[in-house]
This record gives C-alpha cells, sequence and structure tokens, in this order.
C-alpha cells in the first residue's frame, strides 16, 4: 500500500518508543507529568493520516501519539480513563475526514485480552514539544547512570 509504514517498523518505533520511557524508571504518573509540562494549550483537533509513528500509554488516563517523527499529541481521556491502556497490543484512533477532534473522537484498544476491545472518549488534546521530551528523558536516564555509578561497590 503506497505510503504505509510497514507492520515491523511500526511495531520497531513503538517499542523504542516505549523503551526510551522504561529506561528512564518512571512510574505511569511521574511520566504523564512530564508529558504534562511539555504539552502545550489545549486545542479542539488535529490532523490525522491513520498512520502514527508511535504511542506511548500514560497509564490510564492519557495516551501519547506521534503523527510523525517530531510531531506528537497528548490525548487525555474522559469518563475515568482508559482502564488497560498499557497492556494493548494495537490502537485505532476514530477520526473525521483526516481530523481527530476533543469529545467527539475515541481511542480503540485491540486485543486487550483477545476479543475484547475497549473504547475510550478524548476529553483534550494538547500538542507536545518532542524535543524537550527527549531532551528530558536524555537527563533522567543520564542521572540514573550517574547516580548508580557513584554507589560504591564492594568487591
Amino acid at each position: 500500500m503506497p505510503g504505509s509504514i510497514p507492520l515491523t517498523f511500526a511495531a520497531a518505533v513503538c517499542a523504542a518508543a516505549l523503551a526510551s520511557c522504561a529506561t528512564t524508571g518512571l512510574s505511569d504518573q511521574q511520566r504523564l507529568a512530564l508529558y504534562r509540562e511539555h504539552a502545550g494549550q489545549p486545542q479542539r483537533d488535529f490532523r490525522y493520516s491513520r498512520q502514527l509513528t508511535g504511542w506511548t500509554a500514560l497509564g490510564d488516563e492519557a495516551l501519547a501519539v506521534w503523527t510523525k517523527p517530531n510531531e506528537a499529541y497528548l490525548l487525555e481521556f474522559g469518563g475515568g480513563g482508559c482502564n488497560g491502556l498499557d497492556r494493548a497490543s494495537t490502537i485505532l484512533i476514530t477520526n473525521l475526514l483526516g481530523q481527530v477532534s476533543a469529545g467527539l473522537d475515541r481511542v480503540k484498544t485491540l486485543d486487550r485480552p483477545p476479543g475484547f476491545n475497549l473504547t475510550c472518549r478524548i476529553e483534550t488534546i494538547r500538542p507536545l514539544d518532542t524535543q524537550a521530551i527527549r531532551a528530558s528523558e536524555k537527563a533522567l536516564r543520564q542521572a540514573r547512570t550517574a547516580e548508580r555509578d557513584a554507589v560504591p561497590t564492594d568487591r
């Protein structure tokens, strides 16, 4: 299919995005706070070409989606959040003619467990400063490495 991303590439990007968060050693709430810190003002909608370059579950309250390598949005859910989002293997985002709108569109999780799909309403959409997020995550990883290296080992 022209313009589509091969499934293996998309899976690798998702794994890398999740791994980058995992290596910071942050809890879901700490990661959500980090992403909120680097999010802009709420906006009504965003363009969606039906291709994600990655996504990261931020607990049950939010999801970060990358629509391009340097373009991402923080989607926050209403109605009690989106329970089990971090266990989803695949997500779908509803849209109308390539526009995802807060209050109207939803994130659908697939294979959570097999045959059970969950639908979560998007309450707010905020653009993310992807460079600032990467810089913060890198600084956290470096701080953890320095902390680990500073601990004396008795051998």
